[in-house]
């Protein structure tokens, strides 16, 4: 099955969490997504290798941005019409305060869709997600250029 056949049924049943299993990174980082109401949710769940600082400890800040990125992505595979993966044109993250060492989500919404280019902003967060712990602007290439 190819990876546009397997995002089409990932999106036709709902279940994304099929999708994340797919990729080894998102394997690494323990990451799983479900579908809450008309939004899509994806959980990183905390393992010691995500440390980045242990005498607070804290999570490494690379996997907050990796967390970010995914949800932005995720996100764009569910809910846009096409199947192509976006590529990540820039991303911005602005890092709130320090991620304890628990499980963190996050989810983007995507503020424009155009032919070529998509945005999509994203909040992390642990415990409160009125209190995120980190967000991101990420801009991605949807189309590849003919």
């Amino acid at each position: 099955m190819t990876l546009a056949e397997r995002i089409h049924a990932a999106k036709a049943a709902g279940d994304i969490a099929a999708l994340v299993g797919e990729i080894p990174y998102a394997r690494w980082l323990g990451l799983s997504g479900k579908i809450e109401g008309d939004e899509l949710v994806l959980a990183m769940k905390f393992a010691p290798h995500l440390i980045g600082n242990p005498s607070l400890p804290a999570l490494h800040g690379g996997t907050l941005g990796a967390l970010l990125e995914s949800a932005a992505i995720f996100q764009l595979l569910y809910k846009a019409e096409s199947v192509v993966l976006p590529k990540t044109i820039t991303i911005t993250i602005d890092y709130l305060r320090s991620a304890a060492t628990v499980d963190t989500y996050a989810c983007g919404t995507i503020t424009r869709h155009g032919r070529r280019v998509a945005n999509v902003s994203v909040a992390a967060w642990q415990d409160d997600r009125a209190r995120p712990v980190a967000t991101a602007i990420a801009h991605f290439l949807v189309m590849a250029e003919t």
